[in-house]
C-alpha cells in the first residue's frame, strides 16, 4: 500500500508543539503534503527540512509568516517542480510537486494551497484568478501524467461537504462560482477536467465525518460545525487503487485534521 497524508499545518512551529511529527511517525506515510507553513527557509533550517525519517521539498512564499507548501517523503523523487508557472501565485508558495517516475508509469504527488476569498473582495478576486488559471494546467498535467493533488482547496463542493450550506451560500469557500468550478474539474465528460475527488468516492455519502475544518470562532470544533476543504485530486487510473479513508482527530494540530488515504501500490 502507498499512504499518502494531507494536512494544512496553520503554521509548522505551532503544529511541531502540538506533535505532528509524533503523529506522523506513529502512521508511518509514503508522503505527507502540507500547506500553510507559514515559514522562510531560514526557519526550516536544522528543524524541519526532515520529518519522522521522511525529507522535505517545500515551495515558500517570499511573505513571512504566510502560506507555504511542502511534500515530506519516504522515497526519492525523479524530480522536483517548484510553483505551476504563474507569477502572482508562484511568488506566494502554493505548488510542489514530486514526479517519480520510471519506465512504466509517470507519476506525481502534488502539495497545494489554494488561495482564500474569506478576508475580502480583493482576496476573492485573487482566488477567481487562481482558479482561472490553475484548471487548464491541471489539463495539461493531466495529459502528461498521473498523478494526485493533495491540498486544501478552500472550496466546499456540495452541500453534504460542509454543516450549515444554507447560511453560507454567499460566503467564499461555498460560492456557486467556486462550486462550479469542482463539478467541471470532475466533470467526466470531453469538456470537463475528469479528475476524482478520492475520498468521495470512497465516501460517497459521508457528511459529519467528513469535515477537515473547522472555525476558531463558537466551539465549532466542539460541536463539529465543520466544512471539508481538504481534497485529494487524482486521475482516474490512480484514484481507483484507493481502499481507504481516514480523518484523524484525535488531536487537533491546527484548525484542520489531516486526511489520509490508502493506495493499491507502491512506489
Amino acid at each position: 500500500m502507498f499512504r499518502l497524508t494531507s494536512l494544512n499545518l496553520n503554521g509548522i512551529r505551532s503544529a511541531s508543539t502540538k506533535g505532528v511529527a509524533q503523529w506522523v511517525e506513529s502512521q508511518r506515510p509514503d508522503c505527507i503534503c502540507v500547506q500553510e507553513v507559514k515559514a522562510q527557509a531560514a526557519d526550516l533550517a536544522g528543524k524541519f527540512e526532515d520529518m519522522a525519517g521522511m525529507k522535505g521539498h517545500f515551495h515558500l512564499a517570499q511573505k513571512k509568516g504566510y502560506s507555504g507548501v511542502g511534500i515530506y517523503s519516504r522515497h526519492t523523487p525523479s524530480d522536483v517542480v517548484i510553483g505551476w508557472g504563474d507569477e502572482e501565485f508562484d511568488a506566494e508558495g502554493r505548488y510542489v510537486e514530486l514526479r517519480f517516475d520510471s519506465p512504466k508509469r509517470k507519476l506525481s504527488i502534488v502539495s497545494c494551497y489554494f488561495p482564500s476569498g474569506s478576508s475580502g473582495e480583493e482576496r476573492q478576486l485573487a482566488k477567481f484568478r487562481f482558479l482561472a488559471g490553475f484548471f487548464p494546467y491541471l489539463l495539461k498535467l493531466k495529459a502528461s501524467r498521473e498523478f494526485i493533488l493533495c491540498g486544501d482547496i478552500n472550496i466546499a463542493h456540495q452541500e453534504i461537504d460542509l454543516k450549515n450550506w444554507k447560511s453560507n451560500q454567499k460566503n467564499s469557500g461555498f460560492l456557486p462560482e467556486e462550486r462550479a468550478w469542482m463539478t467541471k474539474l470532475l466533470d467526466k465528460s470531453g469538456e470537463g477536467g475528469g479528475l476524482v475527488d478520492v475520498y468521495r468516492h470512497l465516501e460517497p455519502t459521508a457528511t459529519d465525518t467528513s469535515y477537515t475544518w473547522w472555525s476558531n470562532r463558537g466551539q465549532a470544533y466542539a460541536k463539529n460545525v465543520g466544512w471539508r476543504l481538504d481534497y485529494h485530486l487524482a486521475t482516474p487510473t490512480i484514484a481507483d487503487t484507493a481502499r481507504s479513508a481516514s480523518i484523524y482527530k484525535d488531536v487537533k494540530f491546527s484548525d484542520h485534521a489531516p486526511l489520509t488515504i490508502d493506495y493499491d501500490w507502491k512506489l
